[in-house]
């Protein structure tokens, strides 16, 4: 019996470390954005960010061309991902990407009371001028589903509630 492809099997049909999602977002103070305008021109930016429950919420001025886009409501990608300083291999930094559906919260109701001041215990002193200014307003992120990478082979699709549903297979990579 050859005991080698017997191993082999085994190692492909065991499950993958469970990733640490909800770690990479902890480590995290600010998230970049991928929006895209009414023309469909995109745009990469970067906001500070508090998650209260499953919503990530960012305070954001109109100055800044993202925030017409994510007022507007269209389609927003949001990604976490390891400090440069702090990875082992470049390619390979540990990342999550997430599709987010776009909200507006109300100035002064209750949510925006709560999240503006986890914004500032987070933040600091400044978000009580920006969140008194009168083009700042707060945008709420609802994940849909997306995307984690913790190196190379460690590749899993998330929800909505930034779970793990399935490690990606190696379809896509391919030797010359």
């Amino acid at each position: 019996m050859d005991h080698t492809n017997t191993q082999n099997d085994e190692q492909r049909k065991a499950r993958p470390v469970a990733p640490k999602v909800k770690e990479l977002i902890d480590r995290s103070k600010s998230v970049i954005l991928a929006t895209v305008d009414a023309e469909g021109n995109p745009n990469a930016s970067y906001a500070p960010f508090v998650q209260v429950g499953n919503t990530f919420y960012i305070l954001v001025s109109f100055m800044a061309k993202h925030t017409k886009n994510l007022a507007d409501g269209r389609k927003t990608s949001m990604m976490f991902i390891e400090d440069e300083s702090a990875t082992k291999q470049i390619y390979a930094r540990e990342r999550l990407t997430i599709e987010a559906a776009v909200s507006q919260t109300e100035r002064d109701s209750e949510t925006w009371n709560e999240v503006v001041a986890k914004l500032k215990e987070t933040h600091g002193k400044v978000v009580d001028v920006i969140s008194e200014m009168g083009d700042f307003i707060l945008i709420a992120l609802q994940p849909v589903k997306g995307s984690y990478v913790n190196g190379f082979g460690n590749a899993y699709f998330v929800d909505e509630n930034l779970e793990i549903l399935e490690h990606r297979n190696d379809v896509n990579h391919q030797s010359k």
